[in-house]
């Protein structure tokens, strides 16, 4: 491979090599055709192939043949908690990027979620750094199992919309390599991963795109990754250092390609002598590098695999995800699940009942093939023998349109605003309880949408839009055995939740969403979903907020579940947490070495699954170091075994630069959640390490 890339780049011209290292259309770089070498080509994301956009314009072709399958969001797919389903995904994105023609599909995002208010969490997967990378693992070897490039972002501790550009995150080392870059090294070091997309943020004052220190010392020198570094678009901000960097491409959401910085002006930097074509014929090495590697180029292209999009078994995929992503908070007398058989009549309240959320969220915005809503999902599933009642309650802007020119042309500048945001008026709040009065069982579906889950604005606070918590206070007024739906795709308050029997709780779950949500509901799947952040019961509750400027994450590594719970905060539900329609018993607790293995067993009657969560409690704070979902049929038990290493009672030693066990008594804890502990086994360390 290096010998046919150094021949390759002693054919190409100066001006061919500044072709492929910067943005020649919106979505792809120059080729070579004299040399068979072919544009590399991106997309959007992380939740299915984005619309196809010409080179030079933000707006979409419109031929209809890029409506694609609608995949669950990150935040989603950590809450099925399920490495193998998560790779299927994965599997399902790479296939549907290479039937787009797409070479890298930029996902999974795998930021840690800092703090509840970014726009973005729900691209994200979890608050928790090894739960993370386990996922992001699976995700990124799923996609490149069809000769795709995953591209893992955003590259690093970007954790906030507000000021993206240029805001400065002041991180120490010890919380860089413990909590924000883990996932991402897990990715390269374990997952392969070949391509890259840096941050729009600075990190301790380098932009992360262009970071000398992030990018060639902890990227290329420290994890030895060879792979393709993009840039995000619009994350460059000077020729000499995106050149000098170990970024490889450069793009933006402009549309002067030559204007960009890795394009005319390094061109003339190079000519003059003042930088070097060197660094230039590095970047191209890394590309040419991923082209071989994904087999665009070289002996192995008449084999690459074709790809294909929207296929009966990728909506099988994206179901069966979407059922194991669902979570039941709350369910208080085995309200749930509710019993077709005994209703007639079924009031279903909300808007997010018929909201469909494909197209928002900035980036992560795709043109579905089609989306299940609740509502259908439910008349899908109860048939013609009952009358489904709709009432909104409320009134929300109209979601699901395409602008004419897409807010990604604008981007990069200040000044998004969200929108005027409607209140529910008595008599829309007086219709749906009059309706609800009339059934025989209610179901309330609410939540956020993405006018508040979105790429480029935090949400302010955790409060329902739209005056949905005084319809839900009406709801439960007239009727308590109101069932509580909330779609998001981050924690919201629930002032009501005491009232409230019967919770559940969906990201946004794809295309199938509402097909597993009513099959949840009526009791066809049993809920498996658990969370993968722990949800507060107010924004101030969290210790830390966006800023503008500088942030200093002075909270260290004591971020999600590790604060909380050392300071036994009152949460609303704790990391982990996600109940089921069965039980289960934890029994026969061993550690025998450094092997942990328990007996779980599900002690109810019907079958269901369990997420066992293995959890270190140390000196300092408690982490999760294991998990495993299980399948049990009523009556059954099965082994789950853990294989414990000196990394999982190690931190990082700033003086030595390296990961060494701490001494001290730790706690082994086996749960259901990270606080809902069953099982416990004492160790001292460094004695348990043999």
């Amino acid at each position: 491979m290096e010998e046919k890339i150094e021949q390759l780049l002693g054919l190409l011209t100066l001006e061919e090599k500044i072709g492929m290292i910067h943005g020649a259309g919106l979505f792809r770089t120059a080729g070579v055709e004299r040399l068979d070498i072919p544009p590399l080509r991106f997309s959007d994301g992380p939740m299915g192939v984005r619309g196809e956009y010409p080179d030079d314009q933000w707006q979409y072709i419109g031929d209809g043949t890029d409506l694609v399958t609608y995949l669950p969001c990150g935040s989603a797919l950590a809450s099925t908690w399920n490495r193998e389903l998560v790779r299927q995904v994965g599997t399902v994105l790479g296939e549907e990027a290479r039937g787009r023609g797409k070479d890298v599909i930029l996902a999974p995002g795998i930021n840690i979620k800092r703090h509840p208010l970014c726009g973005r969490n729900f691209e994200y997967m979890s608050e928790d750094p090894y739960l993370t990378g386990e996922l992001a693992v699976q995700m990124v070897q799923g996609i490149q199992s069809r000769d795709v490039a995953a591209c893992v972002k955003h590259f690093a501790a970007n954790n906030q919309e507000t000021d993206r550009l240029w805001v400065d995150t002041q991180v120490d080392r010890r919380t860089l390599e413990e909590i924000y870059f883990p996932a991402f090294r897990a990715a390269v070091e374990k997952g392969g991963v070949f391509a890259l997309m840096g941050a729009y943020n600075r990190l301790n004052g380098e932009h992360c795109c262009t970071s000398r220190q992030l990018l060639d010392g902890v990227l290329r020198k420290q994890w030895g990754y060879d792979g393709l570094i993009v840039s995000d678009w619009g994350g460059v901000h000077d020729t000499g250092l995106a050149a000098e960097s170990a970024l490889d491409v450069e793009m933006d959401v402009t549309y002067d390609f030559d204007g960009h910085y890795l394009a005319k002006p390094l061109l003339e930097k190079v000519r003059a002598g003042e930088l070097s074509e060197g660094s230039v014929d590095r970047k191209v090495r890394n590309i040419l590098r991923l082209m071989l590697r994904l087999k665009m180029i070289g002996p192995g292209k008449e084999s690459r695999k074709t790809g294909a999009y929207n296929t009966p078994e990728h909506q099988k995929i994206t179901l069966e995800t979407a059922r194991e992503s669902v979570i039941l908070l709350k369910n208080e007398n085995k309200r749930l699940p509710l019993d077709s058989g005994k209703i007639r009549s079924l009031a279903v309240i909300g808007g997010n009942a018929i909201a469909t959320h494909a197209f928002g969220g900035g980036s992560s915005e795709i043109k579905a093939l089609y989306e299940i809503t609740p509502l259908m999902g439910i008349k899908k599933h109860l048939g013609g023998n009952v009358t489904v009642r709709y009432a909104p309650g409320y009134a929300e802007p109209q979601l699901g349109g395409r602008p004419e020119i897409s807010w990604q042309a604008t981007s990069t500048q200040a000044g998004q605003l969200r929108p005027q945001e409607p209140v529910a008026t008595p008599e829309q709040i007086a219709r749906a309880v009059a309706v609800a009065k009339e059934c025989d069982a209610v179901i309330f579906v609410g939540g956020l949408n993405h006018d508040y889950d979105t790429e480029g604005l935090d949400r302010q606070d955790m409060v329902l839009p739209y005056g949905q918590d005084q319809l839900i206070e009406a709801l439960l007024e007239a009727r308590p055995d109101t069932v509580v739906v909330l779609m998001a795709g981050s924690p919201v308050e629930m002032p009501w939740l005491d009232r409230a029997g019967a919770v559940v709780w969906s990201y946004y779950a794809g295309m199938e969403g509402g097909t597993a949500l009513a099959e949840v509901l009526f009791g066809a799947v049993d809920p498996s979903g658990r969370l993968a952040e722990t949800m507060l019961k107010t924004a101030g509750q969290c210790p830390l907020t966006a800023r503008e400027g500088s942030v200093a994450y002075t909270e260290g590594v004591m971020v999600g579940y590790r604060h909380y719970n050392r300071q036994q905060t009152d949460v609303q539900f704790p990391f982990g947490h996600g109940l089921s329609y069965t039980e289960f018993a934890y029994e026969n607790l061993s550690v025998i070495g450094r092997e942990v293995s328990l007996t779980v067993k599900n002690v109810g009657h019907r079958p269901g699954q369990e997420v066992v969560q293995l959890y270190i409690s140390g000196p300092e704070m408690q982490q999760l170091r294991g998990f495993e979902k299980v399948f049990l049929q009523p009556g059954e038990g099965k082994t789950v075994t853990f294989l414990l290493t000196k990394e999982d009672f190690s931190a990082f030693d700033t003086e030595k630069e390296t990961f060494l066990p701490v001494a001290g008594t730790y706690e082994i804890q086996l749960g259901a959640s990270s606080r809902d502990i069953r099982l416990r086994h004492e160790v001292e360390i460094p004695a348990f390490l043999g």
